[in-house]
């Protein structure tokens, strides 16, 4: 098991770094809401579509980024909009942002999923896995400092009391991802396109999974949001505040 060691050295990690020289107020963030209204990701299990999940934590995000002195954050996406993969990272880096952090919220294999009713419509759950995880991928243009940050999200989600499912590392079809760092919630995982097209440092967050009833209900909860949100925003701190990518 990985021990929550602090990466004192993330200046050293990230090419061009200057710690101590962040500018909350200029720093450029890019928040992905995950998923869109024509590809709405994974069904919950009550039924509601991951997009709209994905996109009450953006919201929440972009104010607690803003509370925390972030100014400069961007939505790839507008809730609402259809837009690819691959423009959503160009759109990231058009602006230059710094920092590229893609928000969904997960599901598990066929396998593992049972039908129940819900106000009279077939569903489906699973409620044997739990948790968030985060991916990082090689492919990045700045692979250690996306898994640099990911640590220091990974630090600040656990000191919060969240927990991490491991069940992407299984080896079984659809799964079987390198599991980093099993404390924090790390895996790697280089094909993700959004992460792979990014020109700077970049993450693709989990925050849970939504075909657990018990944690649909509560991933629903704007407490809930704004609490991992807040969780969200003070990693982006700290990657600000220890080391930079600079433009």
């Amino acid at each position: 098991m990985n021990t929550p060691v602090r990466l004192c050295a993330l200046g050293i990690l990230l090419a061009g770094s200057t710690a101590g020289a962040c500018d909350r107020a200029s720093f450029p963030v890019a928040i992905d809401p995950g998923h869109t209204p024509r590809q709405p990701g994974a069904a919950s299990a009550r039924g509601i579509p991951e997009v709209r999940f994905n996109d009450a934590l953006a919201a929440a995000l972009v104010a607690e980024l803003a509370r925390a002195g972030f100014l400069n954050v961007a939505l790839t996406r507008e809730p609402g909009a259809n837009i690819s993969l691959l423009d959503r990272s160009a759109a990231a880096n058009r602006r230059g942002a710094r920092l590229f952090v893609s928000l969904h919220h997960d599901s598990v294999q066929p396998r593992y999923l049972s039908a129940w009713e819900v106000d009279g419509r077939r569903h489906f759950f699973s409620d044997e896995f739990s948790g968030y995880s985060l991916f990082f991928s090689r492919r990045n243009t700045y692979p250690s400092a996306s898994l640099a940050f990911a640590q220091l999200l990974g630090t600040r989600l656990r000191t919060a009391g969240f927990v991490p499912t491991r069940h992407h590392a299984q080896k079984i079809p659809g799964e079987n991802r390198e599991l980093v760092d099993a404390w924090r919630g790390i895996y790697r995982f280089d094909a993700l396109a959004v992460l792979k097209s990014a020109r700077m440092p970049a993450l693709l967050v989990e925050a849970g999974i939504i075909v657990n009833r018990h944690d649909e209900s509560r991933l629903r909860e704007p407490a809930h949001q704004r609490i991992f949100a807040h969780t969200i925003a003070q990693a982006v701190a700290d990657f600000c505040e220890e080391g930079m990518v600079q433009p």
